[in-house]
């Protein structure tokens, strides 16, 4: 018996040094330790290293790690917790809100003497049955409010303040409504280059359009338009132009136009379009979106939350049963107020967007931080994984400066999930951040200046707008100097790439969606023109090539992209023909687009634009006035004759 029981011993050792070291499975699931409630998207990292994964919707984990090692559980507005490994490969974790220990607060709304209803720590916190959450942040003394319908003081008519420990907190300051306060990126307009002395011209494609209607926002407010708030590129690619399906296995198809410059008789124009496949709705990917929302101070105006209320309504009548939505929202600090939810539970949406208040300040950060986390752990593998950021771009508290969410950005960008930066409001906007945003994190971005734009960018433009068919589009153009002495692109400042960029897999590019057209002009100064924009020949490089080869070329250019879920690129060529017809005789969508670029080199008041009659504009927009069932490009005729 004895004997049995050292060799039953001496297995059990044996059998504990073969298993140690060995990874094991570990699952569970995280609650609150208050009532109960399970906890999505929560962060299960294997401390002291980078092994790490997140809750699933039913709050669910599951990780690989060896036993003796440490759990760590973190998860915003709560606790962070360790766990030891042991013997057991379920672990249940339950968090404790950092909220917990707070005071009583109560709301007082004033303007009809009707007072709110007390709340205690507890009747605060998130939960889920009412899809509301307060997040309280005692360092900074702001408030973000999310109040349940029932609690709502009535007739609020003046700023509501948040009473904690007696002392009163403003969470709606009055805010200044000046131009002075918005920020745009300052950047310098693109001169012209010879072939020789800079060989190939290389960009990023941008379908954004926010430019546009922040411009048609200034001028039908009578108010002067800021030179950096025009990009010219967003203007040309607001319209609509008639360029033909694809009909091979590219995502686009390739067009391209030579005519007369009409702002300097010498020189040409070379027009390069693009046209995204159109995808039929049932072919659709599911989606599944993150409502992003700004709900801090700022966003209290008419043209801002109550605005962006209506605007995601308008998505949200697009969605379908397989798509889902969850719902983020940030001010002094972030929560989530709507887990993923089904696309054909439109009212339960629609309930949780109406029952969203502004206060407090703004912790963009965080909120991006967490609709991130969101939409990774509900991610679907081939399906249209997207974070939908609606804001006035005024991030103020936590990561903030433009370096900053730069990088943030740049890392969410990673996970797969793409961006839409939907841009609100006046007086303090923030163009600069939503522009950084949109460029560094696979996604778009538009204004939404009123209820019209949005049905425009949200309803008719849905598929275009949420859908993307190819993903890092770069442009790489080589022109020929038998027949070109100088070139510039117009506009794409900010989009402008290195030579070496192109090929480059890393390098981030823009995004082309269902339907999408894209446009971009050069301004040619043909060969033997003597012009007041020519580029002096270097003296010491001897760049000149055989006269007769490629005689009728003007210029090759190629197209890589990237499928959407792909890493690696493919790549498109083109060779265009020294071939142009006189300004009489282009296109319809060539002289519309060419007077969107004249209209916008007027607003920037450029140097290289030596005609800029506001008449001569007008006419030939109107020459160009085609494909237009909606209206827009009259709008644009109007706009023209207003700021004349």
């Amino acid at each position: 018996m004895k004997s049995l029981k050292l060799i039953s011993s001496a297995l059990a050792m044996l059998f504990s040094i073969l298993t140690f070291g060995q990874e094991i499975t570990i699952t569970g699931t995280v609650t609150d330790q208050t009532d109960g409630s399970v906890l999505p998207a929560v962060s299960v990292t294997i401390k002291g290293t980078k092994t790490t994964t997140l809750t699933d919707f039913n709050g669910n984990y599951s990780i690989q790690a060896q036993k003796g090692k440490i759990l760590v559980c973190s998860y915003i507005g709560y606790q962070t917790k360790e766990v030891k490994i042991g013997n057991s490969k379920v672990i249940n974790i339950s968090l404790q809100s950092n909220s917990s220990s707070l005071q009583e607060i109560v709301v007082v709304g004033y303007g009809n003497n009707h007072k709110g209803k007390l709340y205690s720590a507890k009747a605060v916190a998130y939960e889920k049955k009412n899809l509301n959450k307060v997040a309280l942040n005692q360092h900074t003394r702001t408030t973000a409010m999310v109040m349940p319908a029932k609690a709502k003081a009535e007739s609020i008519t003046e700023p509501l303040q948040i009473y904690g420990n007696t002392n009163p907190i403003n969470i709606n300051p009055p805010l200044p409504n000046t131009p002075n306060q918005e920020d745009y990126e300052t950047f310098v307009e693109n001169q012209f280059e010879t072939p020789k002395n800079a060989p190939l011209s290389t960009f990023s494609i941008d379908v954004d359009n926010a430019s546009y209607t922040n411009i048609r926002r200034f001028i039908n407010n009578g108010q002067a338009v800021p030179k950096d708030a025009v990009r010219i590129e967003e203007m040309m690619n607001f319209f609509k132009y008639n360029y033909p399906q694809p009909k091979e296995n590219h995502p686009f198809s390739i067009n391209t136009e030579y005519s007369d410059c009409p702002w300097n008789s010498k020189h040409q124009l070379l027009k390069i379009g693009l046209q995204g496949k159109n995808i039929p709705t049932e072919n659709l990917p599911a989606s599944n979106l993150v409502f992003l929302i700004d709900v801090s101070g700022s966003m209290s105006d008419p043209n801002k939350l109550p605005l962006l209320k209506q605007s995601m309504k308008i998505l949200v009548n697009e969605l379908r049963k397989e798509d889902k939505v969850a719902m983020v929202v940030y001010a002094g600090a972030a929560g989530m107020v709507l887990p993923p939810t089904s696309g054909d539970q439109k009212q339960t949406i629609i309930d949780a967007l109406d029952n969203l208040n502004a206060g407090g300040s703004t912790a963009g950060g965080a909120g991006i931080e967490l609709a991130y986390r969101t939409a990774i752990a509900n991610f679907i593998k081939g399906g249209n994984n997207r974070v939908i950021l609606a804001t006035d771009g005024d991030f103020n508290v936590g990561t903030s400066s433009n370096k900053d969410m730069e990088t943030l950005i740049e890392e969410k960008r990673k996970s797969g999930v793409f961006l839409t930066c939907l841009g609100y409001g006046m007086g303090n906007y923030k163009d600069s951040k939503m522009e950084i945003l949109a460029n560094k994190g696979n996604g778009n971005y538009a204004y939404i200046d009123n209820i019209q734009e949005a049905n425009r960018f949200l309803g008719k433009e849905f598929k275009g707008s949420m859908f993307a068919i190819a993903k890092d589009v770069k442009i790489q153009i080589e022109f020929n100097p038998k027949h070109v002495q100088a070139y510039r692109l117009i506009g794409y400042e900010n989009r402008k790439l290195r030579p070496e960029d192109f090929k480059n897999d890393a390098i981030d590019a823009g995004e082309l969606g269902s339907g999408h057209t894209v446009t971009a002009l050069y301004e040619i100064i043909p060969t033997g023109i003597d012009s007041d924009y020519s580029v002096s020949d270097l003296k010491y490089t001897n760049t000149t090539i055989n006269k007769e080869s490629y005689s009728n070329e003007l210029a090759t250019i190629k197209f890589r992209y990237k499928k959407p879920d792909g890493d690696k690129s493919i790549e498109m060529v083109k060779v265009i023909d020294n071939k142009s017809v006189p300004l009489n005789n282009s296109s319809a969508d060539f002289k519309f687009t060419t007077a969107v670029a004249w209209f916008g080199l007027k607003l920037k008041d450029s140097n290289l634009v030596p005609n800029k009659e506001t008449e001569k504009i007008k006419n030939l927009a109107k020459e160009g006035l085609s494909n237009d069932e909606d209206g827009y490009k009259a709008e644009f005729i109007r706009l023209i004759e207003t700021v004349k």
